[in-house]
Formats: C-alpha cells, sequence, structure tokens
C-alpha cells in the first residue's frame, strides 16, 4: 500500500505544533516545539525536522498540500509588530480611522481607550475622487493627485498600502486606478477596500482595510521564505493557509488579504471539533482549547461551528466589545482570552490575587521552563500543585525547573502572606474561572445554556484544567481525544478548501422577484463572486466540477439601521424567491428578537457567497491496548486550597487498554500533554483511544 503523507503545521504563541497523517494507513505521528516570536520559520524548521526522524519520512514523501495554521497576524494586531502602511481614502474622510463608529463601548469612562490605529493619520493621504452610493462614479482621480499621493507615500517610506474610497463597494473603478498606479511606481504590497470588504459603512470597511495593509509585510515575506525552504527540502506539495472562517485557500491569495488569518489557529481547533462531534454524535459540544498563551471556546451545535462576518481584534478590554477594531472577515465565532499556560500571575493595585490576560509566550516562557522567565506562570502553578512532572515535561526533552518555578511562585506568595502551594492553587482556580466565566458569557450571547454540556479538551494546557473547568460549567461529561495537544494542527487536515465573499447592494428584497434592473445587478454581483471563489479555489487546486456554492444575504426590514445574516441554500445560482427569502429572515428575527414587524418590507443589504469543496476524507488510525495498565508511579498531588496533597496515581496514556476505568484522582501522562482526573471524577479509554471522564455524584 502506497503510503499518502500530508503534514500540517500551526504556530501558537508559544508552542508550534506539526501533524504527519498517512491517509491510506491512517497512522498519525505529531511533535510539538517552542515557537520562536523573532523568526517563526526557525520553530517550524525544527519542529518538522523532528517530525519526519520520528516518522522516517522524507520530505519528498510529502506530495499533498501543507496545510497551516497560524496565530501570527493576531498577535502582530495585538503587539503593534505590523508593517509601515499608508492609507489612500477620498478627500474629507482622512479621519475616519480616529473617529470610528463614535461607539462609546462605556459610556461612563471619561478616560476612556482605544487601540491606536494599525495606520497613524499622517500616512493617511487623501485625493479628489467621488462614486455616488449606486455606484455612479462623479469624478476619476487626476493624475496630478495621483502622483502627489504617490510622492508622499515614498517619502513616509510605506511597505504596503490600502485604498479605501468612498462608496468604492459599489463601484470599485476608481480605487483599481489608484491601486494600479502605487503598484507600479511604488514597488509595495497595495490592497483594496473593494476586495477585503466590499462593504457599507465606512469604518469597519477601512479599519478592515488598514489591519490587512499593515500585516501584508508579515505574512508577505513569511509566506514566500516558508516555500522556497520547503522547495529547497525537496516537498512536492504547495501551501495552503487556515482562514478565519473555517477553511484554506493558497498561500498567495492568504498574502493578499491577511486579514482574513487572524483567527486561523483557533479556527482550525473549532473544526477539529466538529470532527470530533459528528464522530461521537453530539449534537452539543463545547471545545475547550487552552494553548500557552490564550484559551479558546467554541460552542459546536449539530456538528458546525457558528459563524460570524465580524471579528473584533486588538481589545483595549478583552470583555468589553468595542474597544478593539471591528475587521469585516468571516470567523469562526469563539471566544479567545488571555489564559492559557504561559499567563501571568500578579498582585493588582487592591492586593488581590489576578492572572493573564499578560503572558510569559515562548520567549522567555514560564519561570519553570528555565529561560529567564521570574514571574510565575499558570503554569508554574500546575507544577508546583503537582499535576506536572518537571522530569517528563515533553516526554523528558524538555525539563522543567522546579527550583526557578518556586522563587517565581513565591515572589507572589509572600506578599500575600500566603504558602506556595496555597498560592499556587488560587492561580490555577482563577484560571479556572476566568475560563468559565468566559465560555459561558459568550455561550449566552447565543442564546445558548451551557449545563449539562460535553466538553472537549485539548491543547497542550487544555486537559489539565479541563474537569475544573467542566465542574464550574456544571458539565457532566469531558472528552480527551487522542494527541489532544496537537488537535488545532490536525483540525486542518479536516477542514475543507474554502472562501467567503461579500458585497454590499441595498435593495427592497420583492424588487428581486421580477425582471428589471436589480434584478439583473443581483445576478452580475453574484457571478462576480462565483468567478472570484471559482479562482481561489482553482488556486488552492480544487478541480472546477468539485466546487459548491452556498448563497446568504444580509437583510433588514426597511428603515431599520442592522442586519441579520440568513443562509438560504446552495446551487450554481440564487436558489430562493423573495416570499421564500422573508420566510427565513422572519424565523431567524423571531428567533433572536422574539417578534416579527407586519407589513413592512425586508430589505437586501449584503449578499454572501460561499464557495466551497469538501474535505478528503481523514481517518486515523489509533491502536489501543487490550490490557489495563497499572500506575506508573504515584506522587502527591494538591487538588484544592488549604487542602493536603493526595497520594495520586499517575498513567501513561499510551499504555492504557480499552474499556480500562480509571477512578479519580489520578493523572495521565502523554508527551505533549497531562490530562488531570479530578476527584469524584471517573475515566475510561474508548475504542478510539479517547479518554472520557464522566463526574459523579459526589463531585
Amino acid at each position: 500500500m502506497t503510503a499518502d503523507w500530508r503534514l500540517a503545521v500551526d504556530i501558537g504563541g508559544t508552542f508550534t505544533d506539526v501533524v504527519l497523517f498517512d491517509g491510506a494507513s491512517g497512522q498519525v505521528v505529531v511533535d510539538k516545539t517552542l515557537t520562536t516570536p523573532a523568526a517563526p520559520l526557525d520553530g517550524v524548521r525544527t519542529g518538522v525536522h523532528q517530525l519526519l526522524a520520528k516518522a522516517g519520512v522524507r520530505p519528498t514523501d510529502i506530495t499533498a498540500p501543507i496545510v497551516h495554521a497560524t496565530t501570527l497576524i493576531t498577535n502582530a494586531l495585538i503587539e503593534g509588530k505590523i508593517g509601515r502602511a499608508g492609507i489612500v481614502t477620498t478627500t474629507g474622510f482622512g479621519d475616519t480611522l480616529l473617529i470610528r463608529n463614535e461607539h462609546r463601548y462605556d459610556m461612563y469612562d471619561l478616560q476612556i481607550e482605544f487601540p491606536a490605529p494599525p495606520v497613524p493619520r499622517d500616512r493617511v493621504m487623501e485625493l479628489a475622487e467621488r462614486t455616488t452610493p449606486q455606484g455612479v462614479v462623479r469624478s476619476a482621480p487626476s493624475e496630478a493627485d495621483l502622483k502627489a499621493v504617490t510622492e508622499q507615500l515614498r517619502a513616509a517610506g510605506v511597505e504596503a498600502v490600502g485604498v479605501c474610497l468612498i462608496n468604492s463597494y459599489a463601484n470599485p473603478a476608481n480605487e483599481r486606478v489608484v491601486a494600479e498606479h502605487l503598484r507600479r511606481e511604488l514597488r509595495v504590497p497595495v490592497c483594496m477596500s473593494s476586495e477585503i470588504s466590499p462593504q457599507i459603512r465606512e469604518y469597519p470597511r477601512m479599519i478592515t482595510t488598514a489591519c490587512n495593509a499593515a500585516t501584508m509585510p508579515v505574512i508577505g515575506p513569511y509566506l514566500d521564505e516558508l516555500q522556497k525552504w520547503l522547495s529547497a527540502e525537496g516537498f512536492g506539495g504547495s501551501v495552503l493557509m487556515m482562514l478565519s472562517n473555517g477553511g484554506v485557500v493558497s498561500a498567495d491569495d492568504a498574502a493578499r488579504a491577511p486579514i482574513r488569518l487572524v483567527e486561523s489557529g483557533p479556527a482550525a481547533g473549532a473544526l477539529a471539533g466538529s470532527w470530533f462531534a459528528r464522530r461521537m454524535g453530539e449534537e452539543r459540544l463545547l471545545c475547550f482549547d487552552m494553548g500557552g498563551t490564550t484559551a479558546k471556546s467554541c460552542l459546536i451545535v449539530n456538528g458546525e461551528p457558528e459563524l460570524t462576518n465580524t471579528f473584533e481584534v486588538a481589545r483595549v478590554y478583552r470583555f468589553k466589545k468595542g474597544s478593539g477594531f471591528p475587521v469585516s472577515a468571516p470567523s469562526v465565532d469563539l471566544v479567545e482570552i488571555g489564559a492559557g499556560g504561559g499567563s501571568l500571575a500578579r498582585i493588582d493595585e487592591l492586593g488581590l490575587l489576578k492572572v493573564g490576560p499578560e503572558s510569559a509566550g515562548a520567549d522567555p516562557g514560564p519561570a519553570c521552563y528555565g529561560r529567564g522567565g521570574t514571574k510565575p506562570a499558570v503554569t508554574d502553578a500546575d507544577l508546583t500543585l503537582g499535576y506536572l512532572d518537571a522530569s517528563f515535561f515533553l516526554g523528558g526533552d524538555m525539563t522543567l525547573d522546579a527550583k526557578a518555578c518556586s522563587v517565581a511562585i513565591d515572589s507572589v506568595a509572600n506578599p500575600l502572606g500566603l504558602s506556595a502551594a496555597d498560592t499556587a492553587a488560587g492561580i490555577h482556580e482563577l484560571v479556572n474561572e476566568n475560563m468559565a466565566a468566559a465560555s459561558r458569557m459568550h455561550a449566552v450571547e447565543q442564546g445558548a445554556d451551557l449545563r449539562g454540556i460535553t466538553v472537549l479538551a485539548f491543547g497542550g494546557a487544555g486537559p489539565l484544567h479541563a474537569c475544573g473547568v467542566a465542574e464550574l460549567l456544571e458539565s457532566p461529561r469531558v472528552v480527551f481525544p487522542v494527541n489532544a495537544s496537537v488537535l488545532s494542527a490536525f483540525g486542518t487536515l479536516v477542514t475543507p478548501v474554502r472562501i467567503d465573499l461579500a458585497r454590499s447592494m441595498v435593495r427592497p428584497m420583492e424588487n428581486f422577484d421580477h425582471a428589471g434592473t436589480d434584478l439583473s445587478e443581483r445576478d452580475h454581483l453574484l457571478t462576480e463572486l462565483r468567478d472570484e471563489g471559482s479562482r481561489v479555489l482553482s488556486a488552492a487546486g480544487v478541480a472546477s466540477q468539485n466546487i459548491r456554492f452556498r448563497y446568504g444575504v444580509d437583510a433588514r426590514y426597511l428603515g431599520q439601521g442592522n442586519e441579520i445574516t440568513i443562509w438560504v441554500g446552495e446551487g450554481n445560482n440564487w436558489p430562493v424567491t423573495y416570499a421564500q427569502v422573508v420566510e427565513l429572515f422572519e424565523a431567524d428575527y423571531r428567533r433572536i428578537y422574539g417578534m416579527t414587524i407586519p407589513d413592512v418590507g425586508v430589505e437586501a443589504v449584503t449578499w454572501r457567497l460561499s464557495a466551497f469543496a469538501d474535505a478528503s476524507p481523514v481517518e486515523p488510525r489509533t491502536i489501543v491496548s487490550t490490557t489495563e495498565a497499572a500506575p506508573h508511579h504515584s506522587r502527591p498531588v494538591r487538588f484544592a486550597r488549604g487542602v493536603d496533597p493526595v497520594d495520586t496515581p499517575v498513567y501513561r496514556r499510551v499504555e492504557l487498554g480499552l474499556g480500562q476505568r480509571i477512578v479519580g484522582p489520578a493523572i495521565v501522562e502523554e508527551r505533549e500533554t497531562t490530562a488531570v482526573i479530578r476527584p469524584h471524577w471517573v475515566a475510561h479509554v474508548t475504542a478510539d483511544g479517547s479518554l472520557v471522564a464522566e463526574r459523579g455524584t459526589g463531585a
């Protein structure tokens, strides 16, 4: 049988995960290495080389596309480590990034803060031009204005430019003139709002374009360097990049629109959760992904994650909507908080213990990494409590520094007047509370109740904290899948090639129920979206006969200022009538608001198209022993503040037998992560190798 090796890479804030999957035999091989933030490709090289050596596979054996998820774009925007970008806009609109949408996320905060725009005002250039909301070009940019703007941008030393002209979503002609001129004269990457976010509302469109322009110099060189290295090594596959919406596209398309990668890694985890939900027959599943820098929570319903058309990045306050950049990028709807293994503990100005969102990241990392970190992180607390074995971290490849850990914990414990053990337990409990609160809040926003839901725990730190978080959420069941630590990387292998496109054209819906100008304009718009979707999927290697189209529309009652998105079906043409759209719209409107408005027409605002192809089937093979394993050893573990440690059995996961029952408290170790089975929980091993823990009545 000929092997069919597929490679996946996921760059996280602390670790870079790599997965090899053989589609022929189902064999899965994984590895994990520290991320190298200053030069991300270094960590990728290290991880891939280690993985290939472990699997006995040569680069030339991998001819399938290499799928890649990354946090590079998110981290660049949050940390401000972005390219030197400029913006060109219509005269009179140069202050849009500063004015924002005039919304105050906290009405009574007199010192309200917003993140600094990714493009400062002195690099926002204006030129005279005008297109009407109906798409009529009233005036085109003059040669003199184009030359003047070009010289201003050249003098500013820009590395990329975004073009965002008023009403260009209705007609991109003027943007194309400006963009072509700038590309020719400046020789730097240029993006247009009419391609990145051709939708109404100036601030969301401009901030999305600005974020895209500012990250083009970040992702472009990395992808170029990555592809050159892969080619030099002998890899035969192209690179596909994971998007925030749960799809993948070619590296070239990703480089042109990096804003679509802003939730790339977390989306991969959500897709892995969807895959597991369908396999397990779970109607509702909560993905709990805790890595080294952040924790992510995503609700899966009927085998699919919810999607959102806007996503807020770089919030000043994580729990305050409106304090970040509202980018118009389709994304898996999830919540992400600064609660990872590297999240740092501190004492605030009121003398209270706090954890996160600041993270030690990969460099220097938690104090116990022995790389120069001095502040206590969640991983330091977990080591102090006995959840982790200092000599078995990464299977013993990375020995943890217990002394440095102790010194770091004491730096917080001593001012609080607490023991190191109680301080560590407090850190552990606080981070669990933070994650449970964020998950609960996110579910409420979706109208969901998490009580009774099954939790899928993954990420390097997820299995350590999952049972504690589940208790707070009143969840009775936690699933620890095989290779839980690298599940997001695995998720890239089960995701379809997909692109979500949108374009605004505001018209009463009833106008499209009969022949006329509006109907022909809509059909022309949808044809353009289908052509673009087909181009993107073809560039990712999808045959034209395998491309499918799904249609949606952002609609509202006439006179309203906000819309809801409804998806109406698949086909090669718009598949429904006006009456069917109204029926779907009112059903969703009633679900959200509890009512409908009679005798008021429905208006279309933005038309949406999802172009996709089904993912290749992935059936991993897991060999589970038929012999029950005895504990490898035991060690004292503390499960709460103010209580004595408990002598706890420690199992090695690879030794566990099918159906083996493990009564908590217990520790189950594997190379990349550790599962903590808390007191009053009982776990058993299933046929696919998953460890399923259920909560007893005494918990």
